[in-house]
């Protein structure tokens, strides 16, 4: 025991004064990492990890190639045999977690256990936790983060988009990189580390196809391909089997660009007709370009591109007449308020692309709401940026609720049909009745159609809710919608299924599913 205590120590002792060269560490076209998540909370299941994901996701993209991700948890013993055995194996070692001024922070000590080193007070993050926290006493538990490894070096990381070095630097034990454990900081710090991880000679080109096939239909051509192209392309294939636009992605990876442009044409070609989707991984980031695309396309008929434009003119005039803290989006997670919340968002972003606050929107939830429309919900609002304004009850009263707690709203978007209920009279303009709260209802989209709004969402790959894949065609409440007996059929093992939603042929036939 003694001897292998020795020889450790003869080893961090080399490296100490024989680093790895920075510049040998950019270089090299092995250019490796391991990642080492810290924290108890992780291992209990009471937070989700999404660091090791976006540092995965940043670091492919420079070149450098995942070797390992570890979790521990908040042990010093473990984290420093770790981190030591991590430093020995890669080129670069990043940690995440386990630093503040708790007793079981103590990422800082695993390090410097690892490196038979000591914790000491950095001055310049003495410095700045001074000036953070306004306390200059070095037995508060706020100065806990200058200390650190004595032989530790800061890098200050520097904006891709403004030039700006960093205000807080990363802390950096010869190849270990001691990176914060809340999301939002380390995200926005990683991205500043681009130089001290990008590998130049590892440049790896990527690109993806989407199929509306299942796997095991093309499980023949992706063998074919991976036999011709395994020694120049990467071959990766991912079902998914609750994607509303495709079944399986596949993903291909070269070092040659031009190698991969070939190798993805001759797969596409060899793939069933019809079945590659050109998938739009983010439509709601590319929701103006898109959106007005539509209105110069040559393969949409001209009906549904007037349709459009008059759905946009009423938006803008909308906007004209009321400003954006003046109006909110009715939003019900159903299909249409879905059509005019992407419409209304791509219209905002082309008259007011810096525009960056949050959209109000309306919801009124009904007495019994579907899980799965609640979390749709949930989801679109972070896409869409939504400040979510929910009441519960008859739709009057809750239109009066609003008046009451948001006196400033003035117009509600919404994305009524004139095909549905007590709605045929209504106008681009219409003002509640007399006897209701006084709010402009806002109807961009009356003259749609149900296949319209099918085709907005469908052609757009806007995500809706999953209900519409299993045969809903116009929601409620879950005590009067069902699937819609019209796209009900038997499959080959005798089994009750529907076919989605956009499938229905009659758009007369949208509310056979509702009891009322």
């Amino acid at each position: 025991m003694h001897s292998l205590r020795s020889l450790r120590r003869i080893i961090n002792i080399f490296h100490h004064i024989n680093p790895i060269p920075k510049s040998l560490m950019a270089s090299s076209s092995e250019c490796s990492a391991g990642i080492i998540v810290i924290g108890d909370e992780i291992l209990k299941g009471q937070t989700l990890d999404t660091n090791s994901h976006f540092i995965c996701k940043h670091l492919f993209s420079w070149g450098v190639k995942v070797k390992r991700v570890s979790v521990v948890g908040d042990d010093l013993q473990t984290i420093a045999q770790e981190i030591s055995n991590f430093s020995q194996r890669f080129t670069h070692v990043i940690t995440t977690g386990g630093i503040g001024p708790t007793h079981d922070d103590v990422t800082f000590e695993g390090v410097a256990q690892a490196f038979e080193d000591k914790l000491s007070p950095n001055p310049d993050i003495v410095q700045l936790c001074k000036e953070y926290f306004g306390t200059d006493d070095m037995s508060s538990p706020k100065m806990k983060l200058a200390m650190v490894p004595s032989t530790a070096r800061l890098v200050y990381g520097v904006s891709k988009k403004t030039g700006e070095k960093s205000k807080f630097p990363l802390v950096v034990i010869r190849n270990v990189c001691v990176f914060p454990g809340v999301p939002s900081i380390l995200e926005r710090s990683f991205v500043t580390m681009e130089d001290l991880f990008k590998n130049p000679a590892g440049e790896c080109h990527m690109d993806e196809i989407y199929v509306k096939r299942d796997e095991v239909s093309i499980t023949a051509v992706l063998n074919e391909f991976d036999e011709k192209y395994r020694r120049e392309i990467t071959l990766g294939s991912y079902p998914d089997f609750t994607n509303s636009f495709y079944k399986v992605k596949l993903t291909l990876e070269s070092k040659n660009a031009d190698t991969l442009n070939q190798a993805k044409q001759s797969l596409v070609d060899k793939l069933p007709e019809g079945s590659v989707v050109n998938f739009d991984k983010d439509p709601v980031a590319n929701a103006a370009d898109r959106v007005f695309s539509i209105l110069q396309s040559q393969t949409v008929g001209k009906p549904f591109q007037d349709k459009l434009q008059h759905s946009i003119d009423i938006i803008e005039q909308s906007l004209e007449k009321y400003r954006l803290e003046e109006t909110c989006i009715g939003f019900n997670g159903g299909k249409d308020c879905t059509a005019i919340l992407h419409l209304f968002h791509a219209v905002i972003k082309r008259k007011y692309p810096d525009y960056g606050d949050k959209l109000k929107a309306l919801y009124i939830r009904s007495k019994l709401p579907f899980p799965e429309v609640e979390q749709f919900i949930q989801l679109s609002r972070d896409r869409y940026n939504l400040d979510m304004l929910s009441f519960n009850g008859r739709i009057r009263d809750c239109l009066g609720d609003l008046h009451t707690q948001h006196p400033n709203i003035k117009a509600v978007v919404m994305g009524t049909r004139n095909t549905d209920p007590y709605s045929s009279h209504l106008e681009g303009f219409s003002m509640t009745d007399p006897d209701w709260p006084q709010l402009m209802r806002v109807n961009p989209m009356l003259d749609w159609s149900y296949s319209d709004v099918w085709f907005f969402l469908r052609s757009l790959y806007i995500p809706y809710s999953s209900l519409y894949d299993r045969g809903y065609t116009s929601l409620g409440s879950m005590n009067n919608t069902h699937p819609n007996p019209v796209l009900q059929y038997i499959d080959d093992r005798g089994v009750v299924c529907y076919r989605p939603a956009y499938q229905l042929q009659d758009g007369l036939k949208e509310r056979d599913g509702r009891n009322t």
